[in-house]
């Protein structure tokens, strides 16, 4: 036998094995990433902006989350730990060494 049978000889049996593979399976789409709101405001900060420079007390957060409609309330102070997931509904307040607002934001 010719050196080229036996070649094609011994390549059949690559040949017949990759002819038996079938086409993988179609995969699902990717599912949409979750829509996250951009809007600044978002947790109506805007409203509330007048209490800066006040002193914070319980009552004063109460009526800041009524008055904002934010869904929460978060007050920082100075060298406490919170965590840092952002949430657009809710109100952050920053406050000062003496309880004092500083600044107040979404997040």
């Amino acid at each position: 036998m010719p050196i080229r049978q036996l070649l094609l000889m011994s390549l059949l049996p690559l040949l017949a094995a990759c002819a038996g593979m079938a086409a993988p399976p179609p995969r699902d789409e990717a599912p949409l990433p979750p829509k996250v709101n951009t809007d600044a405001d978002s947790c109506g900060a805007g409203r509330v902006q007048d209490r800066v420079g006040r002193r914070f007390a319980d009552s004063l957060g109460e009526s800041m989350l009524t008055e904002s409609g934010a869904g929460a309330l978060r007050v920082m102070k100075p060298g406490q730990a919170y965590t840092q997931e952002y949430r657009a509904d809710r109100l952050s307040l920053r406050l000062d060494e003496d309880g004092v607002i500083t600044t107040i934001g979404c997040g």
